[in-house]
């Protein structure tokens, strides 16, 4: 990992909720994927793509409807995307899943596969409101502090192929309940005490605790191509199956074919496939974290 240790990834995070790797992907895979998401991006532009995140809803599910503009696409690794040996070996490869292990402290038996999108430039000005991916704004103190408080099981992460500052977080609010002042704020509030802009270069990847308190500003005038990933752990797959599934992955995860990746990548890549399946075998009917 370029200039940061496993102890130094693991402090930064759970102090901050966040740490940023830079420079993770040579110049010719930041090329590739380049391409690849210009490609994609467009398929779901215009409307030959169904899983997109549409204008202006924040939070899943989506429609297919493209005409008010999209934000993001979805599912980069089902097998009808027509680049999605690409995005699967950018997924699985040791530049994220090494990272990964340290933060977790686990090996790849216990990982799970979860979720792999792309956040694009939006069609028009476009902001989210202050959140917690897994924990709705209505909770009380005691309930948000007590869903803080309980071990992640995941890793997440932004791996910007252009220039991206698009994500404000408050650091440390992965730790605590929110302040008066928060919780009363405005949900577009563009001056949160102590947020701050993590600002990345292209190649730079950004790992950050979904619970921490933060927003996005998108700017339609700018190109973004941001790889969103996450990756989970057995010990919490009962945590993570509502913020997984609710995406829909489990409809056709079960039909991917990761032989062109070849070892060791097929293997890592079928065994946390597998137990993401088990997941959505054993979790029904998830429902989903947010309204709007």
């Amino acid at each position: 990992m370029p200039g940061i240790s496993g102890p130094q990834l693991r402090e930064s995070l759970a102090r901050d909720g966040f740490v940023k790797i830079p420079s993770v992907l040579s110049p010719e895979e930041l090329s590739k994927l380049r391409a690849a998401c210009a490609r994609s991006t467009a398929l779901a532009r215009e409307g030959k793509w169904p899983y997109i995140r549409t204008l202006p809803k924040q939070f899943p599910p989506w429609t297919t409807d493209v005409s008010s503009g999209i934000w993001g696409v979805q599912h980069l690794m089902h097998p009808d995307l027509p680049d999605h040996d690409l995005f699967a070996e950018s997924y699985f490869t040791d530049k994220v899943v090494g990272p990964v292990k340290e933060l977790l402290q686990c090996g790849d038996d216990e990982l799970i596969m979860e979720l792999y999108n792309l956040l694009v430039r939006p069609d028009h000005d476009f902001e989210l409101r202050w959140h917690r991916d897994d924990i709705p704004a209505t909770v009380s103190d005691e309930e948000e502090l007590e869903r803080l408080n309980e071990p992640a099981f995941h890793a997440q992460w932004n791996l910007a192929l252009y220039n991206d500052r698009s994500l404000i977080v408050v650091p440390g609010s992965h730790k605590r309940a929110r302040t008066t002042k928060e919780r009363e704020a405005d949900p577009f509030e563009p001056a949160m005490p102590e947020q701050i802009i993590v600002e990345m270069q292209p190649g730079d990847v950004v790992f950050y605790n979904n619970n921490i308190l933060h927003r996005g500003v998108y700017d339609p005038k700018v190109e973004r191509m941001t790889l969103h990933g996450s990756i989970g752990q057995t010990k919490g797959s009962k945590h993570r199956s509502r913020n997984v599934l609710q995406h829909g992955v489990g409809s056709w995860v079960d039909s991917c074919d990761f032989k062109p990746l070849g070892d060791p990548l097929q293997t890592r890549a079928n065994t946390m496939r597998e137990r993401l399946i088990e997941m959505g075998r054993a979790s029904g009917d998830v429902g989903y974290a947010h309204e709007d």
